[in-house]
């Protein structure tokens, strides 16, 4: 009967199924950042001879973030006097918007998917971007030089990584002769392409860290430089509404990771294939944002000028000999 809806013409009833699972799918996501926020203090902790939480909810402190957000939700919002009040508003809803956006087309598995399109990839790669106009103008907006110069900051390391970072994945698409994320998956049947394409691989990841704003290039932020960067006049939940984009997007990018990289829902060997595909999923999905904390426990912050130039100069000149050597390789080869 559903399978019936959603290939019928635009109905309310495909309206409401599809806003069902879009609130399912919020849910899930919100779920992952309150407890991902928790599981990365948790990490952090012991990785720093600490035990992170451990008051609140239990010994696990598992109630901790869900008390975070209760306090966040009953502060004071305060807007600056000064402050341009509709953009100063408006900003961290652009920020977050295109963080869960890009997950329309994420397929978890060969079933779980909102909208199976030819240029899944791009389309991801398009709408993320968005996130750095809500970052800029929430810097501009609050009539503060500091946090105008973390909006700068976010914007200038933003389309600094993105090249680098689109410029990796073009190995992939070589390989693969489409955009389509589930061709993608499908295309890792024989070998993901972590092991194929190594220094693609790497460059991504890289740059994605870049990307989410985290350690070592959380710079927009840089609280021991320009008192918490673009969002410092923020408050309450305007404030959270930043930190839920960086965490969605947590959640995006380990996805496209697993997806991209690491062959989705597919079993790394044939005879493990009688394990459902969205535990192989979550798997992968768990690791990849293990590392991300264990990276973040690990590396200080680079420097500004340290980071800008690493990107044109290091990231950029080897994803374009990555992408002539894959290039070269599948015309010999393939």
């Amino acid at each position: 009967m559903i399978e019936e809806l959603l290939q019928s013409s635009p109905s309310w009833a495909n309206f409401g199924i599809f806003f069902l699972l879009g609130a399912v799918l919020l849910l899930i996501v919100l779920g992952f950042v309150t407890y991902g926020i928790l599981a990365e203090r948790k990490v952090l902790g012991y990785m720093q001879l600490r035990h992170g939480p451990n008051q609140v909810g239990g010994k696990w402190g598992l109630l901790q973030t869900v008390a975070d957000v209760l306090k966040l939700l009953l502060k004071e919002d305060i807007i600056p006097k000064a402050a341009d009040k509709p953009l100063f508003i408006i900003a961290p809803v652009i920020a977050f918007a295109p963080s869960f956006m890009v997950l329309a087309t994420m397929p978890f598995t060969d079933k779980f998917q909102f909208a199976d399109i030819g240029v899944g990839l791009l389309y991801y790669i398009a709408v993320s971007g968005l996130t750095t106009f809500g970052m800029l103008l929430g810097g501009w907006a609050s009539n503060n030089k500091y946090a105008l110069l973390g909006g700068m900051r976010a914007s200038a390391q933003m389309i600094s990584y993105e090249i680098p970072l689109v410029m990796s994945v073009l190995g992939v698409i070589l390989l693969t002769g489409s955009l389509n994320l589930n061709d993608m998956v499908e295309a890792q049947k024989h070998g993901w392409f972590i092991l194929l394409q190594p220094i693609g691989f790497i460059i991504f990841f890289i740059a994605s860290i870049a990307e989410l704003n985290r350690t070592p290039f959380d710079l927009p932020e840089s609280e021991n430089e320009l008192v918490a960067g673009y969002h410092v006049e923020y408050t309450g939940f305007r404030w959270a509404f930043f930190m839920l984009a960086e965490y969605v997007y947590l959640f995006a990018m380990s996805a496209l990771i697993t997806v991209v990289f690491l062959g989705g829902w597919l079993a790394p060997i044939s005879f493990l294939d009688f394990i459902p595909g969205a535990v192989w999923f979550a798997v992968k999905f768990s690791v990849v944002v293990f590392v991300y904390i264990w990276l973040r426990a690990t590396l200080p912050r680079f420097r500004a000028d340290k980071l800008m130039e690493f990107g044109w100069k290091v990231l950029l000149p080897i994803a374009l000999a990555n992408i002539f050597l894959t290039a070269l390789i599948k015309s010999l080869f393939f």
